[in-house]
């Protein structure tokens, strides 16, 4: 195999890819259970879109499709996820911008504590719309924040996917 990654066969891209999103998420728990740092809601919703794109990754990597069509629906199934989750990311990152006075208020209730007592659409409307606890940045690397490193991977990830799946082979 070569050491280019672009040089790669569409099953290894989405092996690749696989491993990377599983490489986030073990990050992730590394940072939540030994650096016990809990995650906030909308980094939940981070994580279950890089859990969603793993396992459109891995799908594609064992499926790995012959044809032109089928590498396109792999590449849009992992665009999917990977686009939501730089969207709330986005978010993420803009309400870490804020200044202290503009940051809502913490919500105080957990992910699956707001939609149990609220439902799915409510609870999720009531995430997006942020709180205190998203805006707190307790961790960085290069002066970079978990959620805009998080934005870089799900864009990333998400361009490789869609140019995995479109390219000529």
């Amino acid at each position: 195999m070569s050491a280019n990654p672009f040089a790669w066969s569409f099953r290894g891209q989405y092996l690749a890819g696989f491993a990377l999103c599983a490489a986030l998420l073990a990050f992730a728990l590394y940072v939540q259970f030994n650096m016990l740092m809990l995650p906030c809601p909308l980094c939940i919703l981070q994580r279950i879109a890089f859990a969603a794109m793993g396992i459109a990754f891995l799908l594609g990597g064992l499926h790995s499709p012959k044809g032109r069509v089928g590498r396109a629906v792999y590449g849009l199934l992992v665009l999917i996820p990977a686009a939501a989750g730089a969207g709330v990311a986005g978010r993420h990152v803009w309400l870490q911008s804020l200044p202290p006075s503009e940051v809502p208020l913490c919500s105080g209730m957990g992910l699956d504590y707001m939609v149990q007592a609220m439902g799915p659409m409510n609870a999720l409307s009531k995430v997006l719309t942020g709180s205190g606890e998203c805006a707190k940045v307790d961790w960085a690397f290069l002066g970079v924040s978990m959620p805009a490193w998080t934005l870089v991977w799900f864009i990333g990830l998400g361009l490789g996917a869609l140019w995995a799946g479109l390219r000529k082979r």
